[in-house]
């Protein structure tokens, strides 16, 4: 393996090391040290890669996040035009995140929503970092729903309505420690996206 590119498998280990303590112990109880003990990478190379120190690991650490989540709605709505309603794809996207709920005993959840909950309102770059995530995730739902006939300012709101939704119920889930959450908000998600296109938009293009 060539200098740089162990050099680059180092970073992405601790890009990783970090998103997973931030999952578990949130962005503040999670340390520098135990990032480098966790990731195996000599102590040296943490301001190596990220000179500009923590925001900037928990930075790309958002960014891992926002990637992966978004892997997983793609992969929802891949073969969309030969699957069912759209309310069930959103389904798919539920289940997808309650296995990663009950997979780590609700230890696990979005860590998106930890750092901006504790970040926004401290660091400008994390809470772009957090916007732009949720970004990424509004996007394709967006462009998807315009493909099932929403009008473009109707399939934008709904799919921002979708995220934050999925979202907040991630929340309640994680701390009621059951996925009902998530699956209550499935069924009204599927009551919503399965009315007819005329039904669903009325009203939203204004």
């Amino acid at each position: 393996m060539s200098p740089q590119t162990k050099g680059a498998a180092t970073k992405q280990r601790m890009v990783e090391s970090m998103l997973g303590l931030v999952e578990v112990h949130g962005y503040s109880g999670t340390g520098l040290n135990t990032v480098l003990a966790r990731s195996g990478a000599p102590k040296g190379s943490l301001y190596f890669h990220f000179p500009e120190g923590k925001e900037q690991l928990g930075e790309l650490a958002v960014g891992l996040a926002a990637e992966r989540f978004q892997t997983l709605i793609s992969k929802a709505l891949q073969g969309a035009e030969s699957a069912g309603s759209t309310g069930e794809i959103v389904e798919s996207v539920v289940e997808g995140l309650s296995q990663i709920l009950e997979e780590s005993d609700f230890t696990v959840g979005c860590p998106v929503s930890v750092v901006a909950l504790e970040m926004g309102a401290e660091s400008e770059r994390l809470r772009t970092a957090c916007a732009l995530a949720y970004e990424s995730w509004t996007l394709p739902v967006a462009e998807f729903l315009r493909g099932r006939g929403h009008g473009e300012a109707a399939a934008r709101r709904t799919a921002s309505s979708i995220v934050s939704l999925m979202e907040g119920a991630m929340i309640v889930a994680r701390a009621a420690r059951d996925i009902q959450p998530l699956r209550d908000a499935a069924r009204t998600l599927r009551i919503l996206l399965d009315l007819p296109v005329s039904a669903a938009t009325d009203g939203s293009e204004r």
